[in-house]
This record gives C-alpha cells, sequence and structure tokens, in this order.
C-alpha cells in the first residue's frame, strides 16, 4: 500500500486533473448498502438484497438519498455454463437476478452487483476477465445499475496467481480497462455506474475519472479504528480527484462495528461525509441500534455529502496549530459548498475544547460576520468563530455561511 503525506488546503479551487467519464452517472457519490460486511458469501441473496430494500423503505433511508442496494461476492455458481455465461446460484436466486432487480427498482431504488478483473473473484468464483462484454450484456439484460469490480487473481508475476498479487504483471489501468470499455459499449442502452475496487493502486484517483464513477483509494476498512484514521487521513492527499462523475471511495461504512464506539462512528461517518466519499452501509439493517440509526440518517450530513458543487473537504491550518502527523487525523478541515463552506474539526488525538476562526478558513477569509449551524448536535449561531468541547475520537461539522 502507498503512503500519503497529509495535504493542506491552498484554496477551494478544487480543479480536477483528469476529464470524467461522463456519461451522466455519479455526479454525486453514491449511498446505499453493500452485503459483503454483514455475513460475507452468506449474504449474497435475494433475501437479504429485498429484506435491505424493505428496510430501506420502512427505516426512512430512501427519502434521505440511499438507493443502492448491492451485492457482493459470491453470488454465482462456482462455474460458468457451456456458454460462458455467469450462473446466479439458484439456492441464493431461486427467481433470477431480474426478478429482484424488477422488485428493488419498482421501490425506487438501484440494484448492484460484484465482478473481478481477474480469472476469479476474491472469494474463488468466475472472474470478468476475457468475458468483459458478454459479462455486461448480462448485467443489461438483468437490469443492473452498479458494478463494483475487484482486483483478485489479476495478471501477476507470481504463479499460480496468488489471490493478492504482491508483484503485478503491469498495471491495474491496464486490466480495468477492458471492462470500462464493454460498459461504455453498451451505454446507449443502459449507464452503469462502475466502481474500481483496486485498492488505491496505482494511484487510482489520477485516472480513475477516465474510467468510472468512483475508485477505493486504500485498502479495506476493516472496521476498527486504526482503518479510520489510515484512510480518512490518507483522504486529505487527493482531495482535488473527487468532482460530479467521479469520486474518491474511501470504503464501506463500518458503521454498527464492535470495534467502534459512537465517538468513532461519528467521526467515521462525518469525515466520509465531508470529503465525499460514497455513504454504503456495510451493516445488518435488522440489527442496527438507534444511535448508528441517528448517525446514518442525520440529513445535514447526508446533505452536505450531496451537495451540488461536489468538491472534497481536506485539512486547513490555522495559525498556531500543529502540523499535521501522516497517519492521524488533523483536527481542522475545510471544503466548498454551494451555498457556503462546510468546517470539520477533529478530536482525532485527544479531547479538549476545538476553536475557529472563520476568517482562517479557506473560502471564508476576510472580515464580516458569518452565521452557522454544527450537524451533530444542531446547535447555531453567528459570529467570527465558534468553539465546540469534543470528546476523544468524536467530530463536530459546522455549516458556515456569510451573512
Amino acid at each position: 500500500m502507498k503512503s500519503w503525506k497529509v495535504a493542506l488546503l491552498p484554496a477551494l479551487a478544487n480543479t480536477r486533473l483528469t476529464v470524467a467519464l461522463d456519461n451522466g452517472v455519479g455526479l454525486k457519490p453514491h449511498m446505499g448498502w453493500s452485503s459483503w460486511n454483514v455475513a460475507q458469501c452468506n449474504a449474497a441473496s435475494a433475501r437479504y438484497a429485498l429484506a435491505t430494500a424493505d428496510k430501506f423503505i420502512s427505516l426512512g433511508l430512501k427519502d434521505l438519498g440511499y438507493e443502492y442496494i448491492n451485492i457482493d461476492d459470491c453470488w454465482s455458481t462456482k462455474s460458468r455454463d457451456s456458454s460462458g455465461r455467469l450462473v446466479p446460484d439458484p439456492a441464493k436466486w431461486p427467481n433470477g437476478i431480474k426478478a429482484v432487480t424488477d422488485r428493488i427498482h419498482s421501490m425506487g431504488l438501484k440494484f448492484g452487483l460484484y465482478g473481478c478483473a481477474g480469472d476469479k473473484t476474491c472469494a474463488g468464483y468466475p472472474g470478468n476477465e476475457g468475458h468483459e462484454r458478454g459479462d455486461v450484456d448480462q448485467l443489461v439484460s438483468w437490469g443492473v445499475d452498479f458494478w463494483k469490480y475487484d482486483n483478485c487473481y489479476t495478471p501477476c508475476r507470481q504463479n499460480p496467481r496468488p489471490q493478492t498479487c504482491t508483484s503485478p504483471a503491469g498495471s491495474t489501468k491496464t486490466w480495468y480497462a477492458p471492462m470500462r470499455d464493454a460498459i461504455l459499449g453498451v451505454q446507449n442502452t443502459k449507464k452503469l455506474h462502475f466502481n474500481l475496487c483496486n485498492w488505491g493502486r496505482d494511484e487510482v484517483w489520477t485516472w480513475g475519472a477516465s474510467y468510472g464513477h468512483s475508485w477505493r483509494m486504500s485498502v479495506d476498512n476493516w472496521g476498527d479504528w486504526a482503518s479510520v484514521e489510515r484512510i480518512g487521513s490518507a483522504a486529505a492527499g487527493i482531495y482535488q480527484y473527487s468532482a460530479p462523475g467521479g469520486f474518491n471511495d474511501l470504503d464501506m461504512l463500518y458503521l454498527g462495528s464492535s470495534k467502534l464506539n459512537t465517538n468513532q462512528e461519528k467521526l467515521h461517518f462525518g469525515l466520509w461525509a465531508i470529503t465525499k466519499s460514497p455513504l454504503v452501509l456495510g451493516l445488518d439493517l435488522e440489527k442496527i441500534s438507534n444511535s448508528t440509526l441517528d448517525i446514518i440518517r442525520n440529513k445535514g450530513l447526508i446533505d452536505i455529502n450531496q451537495d451540488s458543487l461536489g468538491k472534497a473537504a481536506t485539512t486547513f491550518r490555522p495559525p498556531g496549530a500543529p502540523a499535521p502527523v501522516n497517519g492521524k487525523i488533523y483536527p481542522y478541515w475545510a471544503g466548498p459548498l454551494s451555498d457556503g463552506v462546510v468546517v470539520g474539526l477533529c478530536a482525532g488525538t485527544s479531547a479538549g475544547t476545538y476553536s475557529v476562526n472563520f476568517k482562517d478558513v479557506p473560502g471564508l477569509g476576510g472580515s464580516g460576520s458569518y452565521e452557522w449551524r454544527e450537524m451533530y448536535t444542531g446547535q447555531t449561531g453567528k459570529g467570527t468563530s465558534a468553539s465546540f468541547n469534543i470528546g476523544l475520537h468524536d467530530m463536530r461539522v459546522i455549516k458556515v455561511m456569510k451573512v
């Protein structure tokens, strides 16, 4: 895995360095649910997909913007049919995939599946290498809306190919291209959201927008505080690559994990939201706690994540503040919104009083007075600064507008 130095926000211009794959998809970070963290292979079924769709309605998640029901690895049989086509496991999809997709579409939601750029998926099911166009045609026939594309069993100097190659025979940019081209080939019939899950290899943020609509910028989120620190801190250095049509994907939200307390869940969700990561739930909605439900239904944070400007927050250093430490969550974050600026205050290393003078915030500099609202507490105020007592690993997210 590559390491990044924490970047400080020089300005809020946020000019993207590549041209987006512009087919009208992914203009905002996608929101939804993914099956893997719930029950791994056992969750790759019609039962889980439809039960989660029902929960999106009953819990009010659809009305907040959550729309994708994404099934991860293990949804097919272990081999293709005699015509080389993928076969949905009949034990998991007794009525086939299209019946499930049709039902989910009837609820106003969207459906996603999982593939892999190698000859096998990470769990050992048929990969898509050499079958890209035929497999995309199948996805279109089923009405699939979203395609997550993993990076296991890909070209490698090790023989036989291992699940996770440490000596790749080339670049992920090379073996992700055929699937990108296949998706482009059907876009007049179906516009698929293409999610590149190459684990942040080959600096995917520099080219991901010309391939797909979101790209994993790191190895997996393992559901612990160390993962939140590792991924969240790295997002600061690549903020400029996110924009409407393509976004850095910080991986699934591992809320509901026994490894995270409520404060850590709030920082996890809040930082993913302001850095414009997709907000994809990786938890069993049948077992969600009230405190976690309150976090994922925070409309103010969701509105910031889904702001039409589509520009990610990154770190800034106020006068007198310590320098960032690589791999640690820096206290001060800011990013532009279509109607203001979002400021994040993170107690990533210590509890205490965290203050911000708005004149020090990029995009707010200069004289004048401001009005603000904090998204977790609901506090509001007017003036030139704001201050909060924040517990260890907690966060405050402030939307600021000039009066």
